[in-house]
């Protein structure tokens, strides 16, 4: 018997893909062997931000709570209209820029990842926005996405800083050019005239299409998100 034709070693038990899972196969693959992707990372400090969700969620009931997620996905639209080379699909030979703002949000389910759009971001507030993700969150789980969330989503955001992990890279999602991997916040010393203090830092990382976008392109678009997520003052009205 040739080693191909073996029997399985004890302990091993196949598992059958189910649909979710060959789907995210098959875009994962063809993302990765199609789009040349590129990688820079930013650290972002967080105490403007985290004191500002504190103060719109005061009073508010759990339902109503205004989470971290949904100040991302507001600073990402601000960093998409600055930056439209990104809000973009490739559709061939062919790179389409796109008026909506359409941002992908990744969400976990129990047999896979998939990341359906909030649609129409751009003039969105805070609240709208959290609102919205839980909305989308609901009907992702309940298998009640509309077609549009599903297919025309413009740029991704991948939040994992609900877990243990400080940096990641992520992979793009076919058509788009650009995902923005937004790691869990943590206490880190910094130096701050002179003085060593203690700061809440987060670690984003930007994935980009280098047949689309260039590093100086991408390097402008950190700076624009990391600038925001630290002065949030002028953009993170709940209501604006």
């Amino acid at each position: 018997m040739s080693e191909s034709q073996a029997e399985p070693r004890e302990g091993r038990h196949p598992v059958t893909h189910g649909p979710m899972r060959r789907a995210i196969a098959r875009r994962m693959t063809e993302s990765k062997q199609q789009a040349p992707h590129f990688y820079l990372s930013t650290e972002i400090e967080m105490d403007a931000l985290m004191a500002a969700t504190d103060r719109a969620n005061h009073g508010r009931a759990r339902e109503e709570r205004v989470t971290v997620t949904a100040y991302l996905v507001r600073a990402v639209a601000l960093t998409l209209a600055e930056h439209p080379a990104f809000n973009a699909v490739w559709n061939g030979e062919v790179i389409e820029r796109v008026d909506a703002i359409d941002i992908g949000v990744a969400i976990a389910l129990d047999d896979g990842l998939i990341a359906p759009a909030l649609l129409d971001c751009r003039e969105r507030g805070v609240a709208d926005l959290a609102a919205g993700l839980s909305d989308l969150v609901a009907r992702t789980r309940a298998g009640k996405l509309r077609a549009a969330e599903i297919a025309e989503g413009t740029f991704t955001l991948s939040n994992l800083g609900m877990f243990e992990v400080t940096a990641f890279t992520a992979i793009i999602t076919p058509p788009q050019v650009g995902i923005l991997a937004a790691a869990r916040t943590v206490e880190r010393p910094v130096v701050r005239d002179g003085e060593i203090v203690v700061r809440r830092v987060m670690t984003a990382t930007l994935s980009s299409d280098h047949r689309v976008v260039d590093g100086a392109g991408a390097a402008g678009f950190l700076g624009t998100f990391k600038g925001l997520i630290e002065a949030p003052a002028d953009w993170a009205s709940v209501d604006a």
